[in-house]
């Protein structure tokens, strides 16, 4: 029986899209290699957001070149799309697919076999579920090379995705997370005659689904959340209050030059719309730091912000010069060592502002989903609540995938720690 191994670099989508590889695999009768099996097949589903995401797509390549010789690698990916040449000319690579037709990848491997349908019926080492949405993106930030690679934006039709989400349910998801490029950008993808189906909407069909136990939005921007999609969230049944919205800086100078679609004002302004309507309600981010021009003034606007907010999580991105965006000509680079300064500053930041924030929850009761074991601490568990707060659990007869109650006792340094409620 042959056996395949696929190998994932970046965002949620690319997992989603990954794990319709393993499937779609699985349903071919193939098998999946272990750590130690050599793999007749390899799939590399490439990043290219950053330098660092490039270097580190092509180390995942000439590795599994080296450990499985002979086998057939494939590449995909945004890396696979924005320069095949040369992805072409590392040893063991036999076919790179773009982007554009990723979907149809294994016929190239299998052109006599009927696939099975590219889509997700789990979701492997996750007790959540990322169900891709919508593809690519017509921004056209300044610094992002994604709509060169991914193309303009599109969506799944609803029937199609209920139905894989139903499909999740039954095989015992709790937690469903909707994912995108531009999440913001859905529309449901009508034929003509069609009204479009917002996001908002979406949400409502997702929240109807017997079973499901929670529904999280995956990033979206400040100016995309609209009173209806405030509207579906707060109000539904099993949806999360806790959002992934895209600050990038805190100056509107930077703003202006990333050619983001909000202010400074907006994004605060969304954030405080949300928590009126839900003081727990809780943000993660992205910030990118040493932007072409950002002077020390800009750069403390993006900490202030940070302190204002406290979000739960940041992901911190040190600008990294992409060929053919705008960005990457612009005047004013910042210097390394600055790039360095910044990077650590947020990083300290972030950390303190987030226990903050968890400090306020000492005392609650709340429900976490139990997600994996601590390798180095026999007996506790790892998860998060309901508005994505970190919880350490200690009890016996835990297993992942479970929602249970969860007395919130004290504040780590990386998380709550708690105990199951009696």
């Amino acid at each position: 029986m042959e056996k395949f191994k696929v190998v994932t670099l970046g965002c949620r989508t690319n997992q989603y899209e990954s794990q319709a590889y393993t499937d779609q695999l699985l349903g071919l009768g193939l098998q999946p290699a272990g750590e130690t099996d050599k793999a007749d097949i390899c799939i590399v589903n490439t990043c290219t957001v950053t330098e660092s995401a490039d270097s580190s797509s092509r180390h995942q390549i000439r590795l599994l070149a080296k450990q499985n010789p002979g086998a057939k690698i494939v590449v995909t990916g945004c890396l696979a799309q924005r320069d095949p040449d040369s992805l072409l000319q590392i040893e063991g690579v036999s076919h790179v697919e773009p982007n554009a037709t990723k979907n149809a990848l294994l016929t190239h491997l299998f052109p006599e076999k009927d696939l099975p349908e590219f889509s997700i019926k789990q979701f492997e080492a996750h007790t959540r579920a990322f169900v891709k949405v919508q593809d690519g993106c017509n921004s056209f930030c300044t610094y992002c090379i994604i709509p060169y690679v991914r193309g303009r934006s599109r969506s799944r039709r609803v029937s199609d995705i209920l139905k894989e989400i139903k499909d999740l349910v039954i095989s015992g998801y709790k937690e469903i997370v909707l994912t995108g490029i531009n999440i913001g950008d859905f529309d449901g993808a009508p034929i003509e005659g069609e009204n479009p189906v917002r996001l908002a909407d979406l949400v409502r069909h997702v929240d109807e689904i017997e079973g499901i136990e929670r529904i999280r939005i995956s990033s979206i921007d400040p100016d995309e959340v609209d009173e209806d999609l405030l509207d579906a969230v707060i109000k539904g049944r099993h949806t999360c209050h806790s959002f992934h919205i895209v600050l990038q800086s805190g100056s509107n100078v930077v703003l202006k030059k990333m050619n983001r679609k909000y202010t400074r004002e907006v994004f605060l302004s969304t954030i405080e719309r949300l928590k009126q309507a839900c003081p727990d309600f809780t943000f993660t981010t992205d910030v990118i730091v040493g932007f072409p021009g950002e002077s020390d003034l800009d750069f403390n606007d993006t900490l202030e912000v940070m302190k204002q907010v406290r979000f739960a999580k940041v992901h911190m991105f040190p600008y990294s010069e992409r060929p053919k965006t705008r960005a990457a000509l612009f005047p004013g680079k910042v210097p390394p060592l600055i790039i360095q300064e910044r990077k650590r500053q947020v990083l300290t930041l972030a950390e303190q502002t987030a226990f903050a924030l968890r400090e306020q929850y000492v005392g609650r009761t709340m429900k976490v989903l139990i997600e994996s074991e601590e390798g180095e601490r026999s007996g506790w568990f790892s998860g998060h609540t309901e508005n994505f707060l970190s919880v350490m659990v200690q009890a016996e007869g835990l297993v992942s995938n479970q929602i249970i109650e969860v007395d919130l006792i004290e504040n780590a340094p990386n998380a709550l720690i708690g105990r199951k409620s009696l």
